[in-house]
């Protein structure tokens, strides 16, 4: 069964950020963790050597996200930010949810950059999804975990 990739968008900075701390973890990181693996080992018994098995876990937990990164990279688009007509990764789309007067401004971006704090979603989420192609005064609705939630665009930009 072949899995399909989706295309990851990321922002210059977002991917800039990201190759900084690849390069961070593979020259900095890797370093760090092998000279405590050496230390460990030196220890001794590395059945009941506590500060050896940390090490180990760090050194796979270092490893998994370098592994991440440099998947992101490879998949990465870079978006220049989105089109004022349509939302799309790198638009500011303002919706209002129907029957409320209270809106909210989120930027569609790729899963690696989201951060709901900071008003940033993706554009692989329900949300994301059901936004994406739409203009202003267009209504959309998306499955939500409440159920079915129904909004307007209001902004673009």
């Amino acid at each position: 069964m072949a899995v399909i990739m989706e295309k990851e968008y990321l922002t210059k900075e977002r991917y800039e950020e990201l190759k900084n701390e690849l390069e961070h973890l593979t020259s900095v990181k890797r370093k760090e963790i092998a000279v405590e693996l050496d230390q460990a080992v030196s220890l001794g018994d590395l059945k009941e050597n506590a500060e050896y098995h940390q090490a180990r876990e760090d050194q796979a937990n270092l490893e998994s996200r370098i592994s991440q990164i440099e998947s992101v990279l490879k998949e990465a688009e870079i978006v220049k930010g989105g089109k004022k007509d349509i939302a799309g990764v790198g638009s500011m789309v303002k919706i209002c949810k129907k029957g409320k007067k209270d809106c909210i401004e989120y930027k569609l971006v790729g899963a690696e950059e989201s951060n709901t704090v900071e008003g940033k979603i993706s554009a692989q989420s329900p949300l994301g999804r059901a936004m994406l192609g739409k203009k202003v005064g267009d209504d959309f609705t998306f499955e939500a975990p409440k159920g079915k939630m129904e909004y307007k665009i209001v902004e673009i930009k």
